[in-house]
Order: C-alpha cells, then sequence, then structure tokens
C-alpha cells in the first residue's frame, strides 16, 4: 500500500516589503520557515492597487540559485546581463539559473487592472553554484495541460503526469511544479517522490488534503487560501475540493542537505564565497 503525505505544518503568509517598493505575501524565507530544502524563498505577488507594485525590481544580482516566476495576471517586463529580454504575460514561465552570476529586473505592470503571480527560490548545489548562467522563458502556449474527466484541470510547468512532461527541464533538483485547479466535488491525486520535499500553495478556495473520509483514523487537513500547506514524506498526496473551487500550487524537490550562506541575492555554502561574490560585484567581475 503507497504511503499518502500528510499535511504536517500550515503556514500563514506575511506581508514584507522588496525590490524598489513592492508589497507581497511571503511563505518561506520567514522568521517562522527560513527555508525549505532546496527552496530558499516563496511569494505571491499581486493587487488590485498599481502602487503596490509600479515600483517593481530594478537591477539587481543573483548568484547560486535559481529563480522562477510564474505570471496568473498582468505583464512583467524584464532583461539581465545575458542579454535576454522581453515580457512576461498571463501564465507565462521565467525559470533563471543564476549560477556564477546575473543581474537583472523584473518591471510589473497591470493588464486590465490585473497583476498576480509567484516567485520561487530554488537552492543549486555546491558544484553547480558558480556554473553558467542559464535563461528558460516558456510562453503559457507551451505549457501543457491535464483535463480529467471530473473537470480537474492540471498545468505542467515542471515534472511529468501520466507521461507528459512539464514545460521547464534539465533543472538539478529534479523538481515538480504543477498549477492545479479542482471544480466543486473532484478530487486529485499525485505521485511525488518519496524524500522529496513537498508543499501545496493554496491561492483560491479551500479543499482537503489527504484522506476526506471523516471516518478514517487519519482523516485529511482542511486548507484555506491563502495558506501554504507543508506535507510529510509519502509517495503521493491527495488533495478534494470542498464548498468552493480549490485552486494550488504544488510544488516538489530533492533536498541538497548541504550548508547554507546567504546574504539578499546570493546563496553559497560558506561565509567566504558570500564575501566572494560581494568582492566581484564591487570589482565589475561579478558577472563572468
Amino acid at each position: 500500500m503507497k504511503n499518502l503525505r500528510k499535511v504536517v505544518e500550515i503556514i500563514d503568509p506575511i506581508y514584507v516589503m522588496e525590490g524598489a517598493g513592492v508589497r507581497l505575501q511571503r511563505s518561506i524565507a520567514t522568521q517562522k520557515l527560513d527555508y525549505l530544502d532546496p527552496f530558499l524563498l516563496f511569494d505571491h505577488f499581486g493587487s488590485d492597487d498599481p502602487q503596490d507594485y509600479l515600483a517593481g525590481f530594478p537591477m539587481h544580482p543573483h548568484r547560486g540559485i535559481e529563480t522562477v516566476t510564474y505570471l496568473l495576471d498582468g505583464m512583467v517586463n524584464h532583461r539581465d546581463s545575458m542579454g535576454n529580454k522581453g515580457t512576461l504575460e498571463g501564465d507565462d514561465v521565467q525559470w533563471m539559473t543564476s549560477g556564477s552570476g546575473i543581474i537583472h529586473e523584473e518591471m510589473p505592470r497591470p493588464y486590465k487592472g490585473k497583476m498576480e503571480g509567484f516567485q520561487l527560490w530554488v537552492n543549486l548545489p555546491a558544484k553547480l553554484k558558480m556554473t553558467t548562467p542559464r535563461y528558460q522563458e516558456v510562453k503559457s502556449s507551451r505549457i501543457p495541460e491535464i483535463h480529467s474527466e471530473d473537470g480537474v484541470v492540471v498545468k505542467i510547468i515542471a515534472g511529468e503526469i501520466e507521461g507528459v512532461k512539464g514545460a521547464v527541464t534539465e533543472i538539478f533538483a529534479d523538481p515538480m511544479y504543477l498549477d492545479v485547479n479542482i471544480p466543486v466535488g473532484s478530487s486529485f491525486e499525485q505521485p511525488i517522490s518519496q524524500g522529496h520535499t513537498a508543499f501545496a500553495y493554496v491561492f483560491k478556495g479551500e479543499g482537503i488534503f489527504g484522506e476526506s473520509d471523516e471516518e478514517a483514523p487519519d482523516h485529511g487537513t482542511l486548507v484555506k487560501a491563502i495558506k501554504m500547506a507543508i506535507f510529510s514524506d509519502g509517495e503521493y498526496i491527495k488533495a478534494k475540493s470542498t464548498e468552493t473551487p480549490l485552486r494550488f500550487l504544488l510544488i516538489s524537490g530533492k533536498p541538497l542537505n548541504e550548508p547554507i550562506a546567504r546574504y539578499g541575492p546570493f546563496v553559497m555554502n560558506t561565509t567566504d564565497e558570500i564575501e566572494q561574490a560581494l568582492t566581484d560585484l564591487q570589482n565589475h567581475e561579478f558577472v563572468k
């Protein structure tokens, strides 16, 4: 019998200000949850008030991590030190491997009055901290969707469902990144590699994760938007909507189990490596 993952902790996002003055909700990289190996940060941005995000994220550096931006609504103009530039639109994904160093900017702007999206930071192992930077931009038309008979819709950003592979590939952490939409009365099950860290970020509606039969000895956990549910180890997760549709991101990845030294946008393994990053930046030797 397969081992069902259970919710072991529920995280309430906190409001923070980042960039040049962007108001967002943060679930990972807080006093309560510093990191969730291999995930270093998780932010949910968006507002009906453009003043909450128009200041954006002007040119800033990264080293030693991968950043993943998934945009639901609005637009984000971006450019970087590798010469990449363009505009992310609704349901587009940007997966950037900063490696040895990249400098980039992301400037949000509304579309039809809307702006919403997510950013995830994924750690790189020591052997890849100084790898050549890499940039993947995936338009929404390239992100495969799975539709079940009972109306569940899953967008596969990374990972695999029923032999269908996600749009983002060749990432060390072997990540799964799914956008799951469950209508009222339907349910969803998904295998997750045993030993991998996994969480669900519920951003619309509410649902039960785990067994939904209240007579079962280990019945599930009700999780409401907007909250993050962290799962125990196991082989799969189960989710079911309640009286409202349920939409969440399901994210998992292989832990590194390595020491972490972090300073702002730099995440390395030692403080000496952080100091080197700062020296490189000061001496205009950051971008290799």
